[in-house]
């Protein structure tokens, strides 16, 4: 039997038993709020086992009914069930357990040997996925994924088309949320088979690089796609610090600090304040749903706390013309093209290998860029499940139900129907969740464990302190993530939510990475973080502005020194102490 911690805790798998925090981190770096957990978190679920199937790997009837098995809660916090995702590695022609590890892992250690079982391998499956891996490599243009563009549309057209919430009883407030919830099954599962065939071409170019002794090839040709949704927010507010470090007036309005800039703005008779104040309002609403942890409701965007953002461009005014991130994307782009026609030239003596990586590099111009846009589609639906849930929050601090908004997250959805009917029933309960929820916040959840995870009591705190502090002349070993090497001073920055000791040139060194640090990627000079994997967050991201990244990094936040001079070799994963 599986023990719980806390709310939110769910069943384990008894027979696929190995669980990580691998990848999930960023998608979930915090705690699960009941809320989430009870309703966002099930049908991501059933998006994945929807996936599976669409690739031919599992069917439904291969998983448990009415119960978590790709996914799992312990201690608050959520794991992948990374013995799924090394089945799937067996099961798949031209894969192994162990290429599923590295897309996962990275260089992580202490990650046990695969054991094999009996019905692990299926041939009827493997053709299955040959044959949808096949058509994956058909595609060689973002575009040619229409559903993906029709899923884009229509979760912009929510944001468009949201409703008037004071038009609208708790009760229908709440019946929306449901409703929006529907869509997130097949969304995320559009996400995880996008995310699974983006593995395809980079297996087949790595594969290929390794062979003929040059995979240092390998991430020049998967960069500089220029078509990734997560990193547009970036250019956008590039766009704005210009315009605020080309005004004294705007300069001046910044340099008083975050607190009250919006209302001093549209006080001011500066037609650059106009501008400014305008492009901000329509950048909120193009992007508003981005923001730490976007993917848990509770958490704040950049449209209910426009500081997050303002502080991000507040960084980026301070950087040089020269770092602009389409100049940057520019040069990868030339970068990309220069790497594959020397690797195709290596192999052209063999037309089956030169057919099939010319094929693979193709088809990463799709596929990389697509997780991203499947991600995103995702955050937009999520953040008006959000918006609809703040107005139900603030309607219960009127009520004194709840504390403050972000109380909503504490309820579940079979708790919702007797909380509008006794508002201040559960003001208690949730008071006692929140403070479990915030000691749990405490904790760094265990990142592996096979069959039943440590208890969270016995979790490394976050703020606790390195004993193996890296000295002058000492090294990091983590895993290339982007090319190119920096040198600069280490800023140590463990939540986004506050980057102002970040300067232009200065080296980011992060626990994890979403996408509300992404602004921050374009003033630094690099990027260091703790976890990560080929296809995490950073280094797609990284790869699109042009900054060296080295991920994988372990306990990079505890041994670097804040502002110690480092060099981070993005071609080689090393990061040097030069001078502390």
């Amino acid at each position: 039997m599986t023990e719980r911690y806390y709310v939110t805790d769910s069943d384990l798998s008894e027979q696929y038993t190995l669980y990580t925090r691998a990848n999930v981190g960023e998608v979930f770096p915090d705690p699960v709020t009941p809320l989430t957990s009870s309703t966002g978190l099930y049908q991501a679920e059933l998006g994945w086992r929807d996936a599976w199937e669409r690739m031919g790997a599992f069917t439904h009837e291969e998983f448990p009914q009415d119960t978590f098995a790709q996914l799992g809660v312990v201690g608050g916090y959520c794991y992948l069930n990374a013995s799924l995702i090394r089945l799937f590695g067996v099961r798949a022609p031209g894969l192994s357990w162990e290429d599923m590890d590295e897309q996962f892992f990275g260089a992580m250690p202490g990650v046990p040997p695969y054991k094999q079982r009996a019905g692990d391998e299926d041939l009827a499956k493997t053709q299955k996925i040959g044959e949808t891996f096949q058509w994956a490599l058909s595609h060689t243009k973002l575009e040619d994924l229409q559903e993906l563009t029709e899923s884009k549309s229509a979760t912009k057209k929510l944001r468009d088309d949201r409703p008037d919430f004071s038009k609208y009883s708790n009760e229908e407030l709440f019946d929306q949320y449901l409703e929006l919830l529907k869509l997130h099954r097949k969304y995320f599962s559009q996400h995880i088979f996008t995310t699974y065939m983006a593995t395809v071409p980079v297996g087949i170019i790595s594969g290929v690089a390794n062979a003929v002794g040059r995979p240092d090839l390998l991430l020049p040709i998967i960069a500089g796609f220029g078509e990734v949704d997560s990193a547009e927010p970036s250019h956008a507010m590039w766009d704005m610090g210009r315009l605020v470090r080309s005004n004294d007036d705007l300069t001046a309005e910044f340099e008083k600090g975050i607190s009250g800039l919006i209302d001093r703005l549209l006080q001011s008779e500066s037609p650059e304040a106009s501008e400014f104040s305008k492009a901000f309002e329509h950048f909120i609403y193009e992007y508003g749903s981005r923001g730490p942890n976007e993917w848990e409701a509770r958490s704040p965007s950049w449209e209910t706390r426009p500081e997050l953002a303002l502080n991000a461009i507040d960084r980026m005014r301070l950087a040089g013309d020269e770092l602009a991130p389409k100049t940057q994307n520019a040069e990868r782009a030339t970068q990309r093209e220069q790497a594959a026609t020397e690797l195709l030239s290596m192999v052209e003596a063999d037309p089956e290998v030169h057919g099939e990586l010319a094929v693979g590099i193709a088809a990463s111009a799709a596929w990389l860029p697509a997780r991203e846009r499947t991600k995103t589609n995702n955050i937009r639906l999520i953040h008006e499940m959000r918006m609809i849930m703040r107005a139900i929050g603030a309607r219960m601090v009127e009520k004194n139900a709840f504390d403050e908004i972000e109380d909503f997250g504490f309820v579940t959805e079979e708790e919702y129907a007797s909380l509008f009917k006794e508002p201040t029933s559960m003001l208690n309960i949730i008071r006692s969740r929140r403070d479990e929820y915030y000691k749990l916040l405490e904790r760094e959840a265990q990142f592996l464990f096979d069959g039943q995870a440590d208890h969270p009591d016995t979790w490394r705190r976050r703020d606790a302190v390195s004993e193996d502090v890296l000295a002058e002349g000492e090294a990091l070993q983590g895993m290339p993530g982007c090319t190119g090497s920096a040198e600069g001073t280490a800023r140590v920055i463990l939540d986004s939510n506050d980057p102002t000791s970040l300067q232009p040139g200065d080296i980011l060194v992060a626990p994890l990475t979403d996408p509300s640090w992404t602004p921050l990627f374009v003033p630094a000079a690099a990027v260091v973080v703790d976890v990560g994997a080929p296809l995490s967050h950073a280094i797609i991201v990284s790869r699109e502005l042009g900054i060296p990244c080295v991920v994988s990094a372990t306990d990079a936040t505890r041994r670097i020194p804040d502002g110690a001079r480092i060099n981070v070799n993005g071609d080689t994963g090393v990061i040097t102490v030069l001078e502390v």
